[in-house]
């Protein structure tokens, strides 16, 4: 649908032409001009029009799932109308506003393409450009599968909203204590009100590192370890499924232990951002990483996976403590999913879309996990497909486009992706994306899989076919 303004004049004009599209409507993406008399509308319909409209002039406009390639050049020329009256301003979400920005830098792309490939031109050198312009964007951002659009504030109205956003935007935390740590927090977190009974804002959080019980007060923490706290449970609950050196790795179901699991995503809120996921952690497996003492199991960081996803996620949600960073133990969380990804003989992938921080953290591990299965694993074949690096890396198919991409190695001929690469490049590459300690020995790790239908699971390494002619590449 278009929603559209009438302005003070009696008739209001809107070019929504596509890129190159001209007055007549011909040209890239196609075109098309409607008058709206503004004499003749209704005092609800422009009230309801000027209400629609965004704070920047541009209209809010929807396109059918068979229209993506159209969609996308049509939205980088769709513009400002010739006569814009007043506009009331419009609240939006941060999520609404990430949505429109994500939708102008897909238009814009497609404007640049489109540009490359020549001004307007006939309609159907509009859509082949089209299509030309989805496949590369497709191939230089990071989300790489569709996920469904949910809005966490769904269904709030405009009071709610902005009540919601005065509350949220102050922490209410200043620091958090873990162990022999203090750190200053970052965010809001919802916390359980109890905690805030006495005052708005809690100086200190006091946790104990094996429970994560949250306390409020020095004395409450240390009676609480000193009478209540079992003798032999200096460790998180679940099963330990890893344990190489000083590194332990704990793996909690979420349906059986419900506060602990929870009370780890309040602390994981006031470190992250976008983080949603608070109450309903049944359909999750939480997998600790520690350190290992004479004194216990110190938790440093977690990450999180559904325990089925219909989508191909390993992951979640990942988070180190600020205490325990720039230390590997990102790196060494990412490469534990993929190694329980190889476990279960699936292909996997982070939830998308995925934050700033979550790509600055994937992808130097797919960087350099690629650049070292060609350069040493590959034996002396003198040629791969992208299908046989996933199924030796758990790394999703799409991911591994966007990581040789990025290297720029990677070309698109023919309609096929070809990697080209020789030896001595690849060399440098790995010198300059080496792999970082510690690292994950899979020798350590003991733990079963789920039990799937492997026929009826497309993520399932078996249900993976390699096609050197659809996906070849040389090296």
């Amino acid at each position: 649908h278009l929603a559209l303004l009438a302005g003070g004049e009696d008739n209001v004009t809107y070019n929504l032409g596509g890129v190159g599209a001209d007055a007549a409507g011909v040209g890239i993406g196609g075109g098309l001009k409607i008058d709206i008399n503004a004499a003749t509308a209704s005092a609800g319909t422009r009230k309801r029009l000027r209400r629609s409209a965004s704070t920047t002039g541009v209209l809010p406009t929807t396109f059918s799932s068979n229209d993506d390639a159209d969609g996308a050049a049509l939205a980088s020329g769709i513009g400002t109308p010739t006569n814009v009256a007043d506009i009331e301003p419009t609240r939006l979400t941060r999520r609404q506003r990430r949505r429109t920005t994500d939708v102008a830098d897909i238009g814009s792309n497609a404007a640049s393409v489109g540009d490359v490939s020549g001004g307007g031109g006939g309609s159907d050198h509009g859509a082949s450009t089209s299509v030309i312009a989805k496949e590369h964007t497709a191939v230089d951002v990071v989300t790489t599968i569709a996920a469904q659009e949910l809005d966490e504030h769904e269904g709030m109205d405009e009071a709610a909203l902005k009540e919601h956003e005065e509350v949220t935007k102050v922490k209410n935390v200043a620091t958090i204590e873990l162990g022999p740590y203090q750190m200053d927090t970052w965010y809001f977190s919802p916390l359980p009100k109890e905690l805030f009974k006495d005052v708005g804002m809690i100086d200190t959080l006091y946790v104990d590192e094996f429970s994560l019980n949250f306390f409020t007060r020095k004395s409450e923490l240390l009676r609480y370890q000193a009478k209540e706290l079992p003798k032999n449970r200096r460790h998180p609950p679940g099963n330990e499924i890893y344990r190489n050196g000083n590194l332990s790795m704990f793996e909690v179901d979420g349906y059986e232990e419900r506060i602990y699991c929870q009370n780890l995503c309040y602390i994981a809120k006031l470190f992250l951002d976008h983080k949603t996921l608070y109450f309903d952690v049944d359909p999750f497996l939480f997998y600790v990483l520690c350190e290992v003492d004479e004194r216990g199991f110190h938790p440093v960081g977690y990450y999180s996976k559904e325990k089925y996803s219909d989508v191909g996620y390993n992951l979640a949600c990942i988070l180190t403590f600020p205490s325990h960073q720039r230390k590997g133990y990102g790196r060494f969380l990412i490469a534990f999913s993929y190694e329980l990804s190889k476990k279960e003989e699936k292909v996997g992938s982070p939830e998308k879309p995925m934050s700033d921080l979550g790509q600055q953290a994937y992808k130097p591990y797919w960087t350099s996990t690629i650049v070292d299965f060609m350069l040493n694993q590959s034996g002396d074949s003198k040629s791969m497909s992208i299908m046989d690096i996933s199924k030796e890396t758990s790394i999703m198919s799409d991911d591994i486009i966007f990581t040789l991409n990025q290297l720029g190695i990677l070309k698109f001929v023919n309609g096929a992706y070809f990697i080209s690469a020789e030896r001595s490049s690849l060399e440098e590459l790995a010198k300059k994306h080496p792999i970082k300690e510690p690292r994950v020995d899979p020798s350590k790790l003991h733990w079963t899989p789920y039990i799937t239908d492997v026929k009826r699971d497309k993520f399932s390494i078996h249900s993976k076919k390699a096609s050197l002619d659809e996906d070849s590449a040389s090296s």
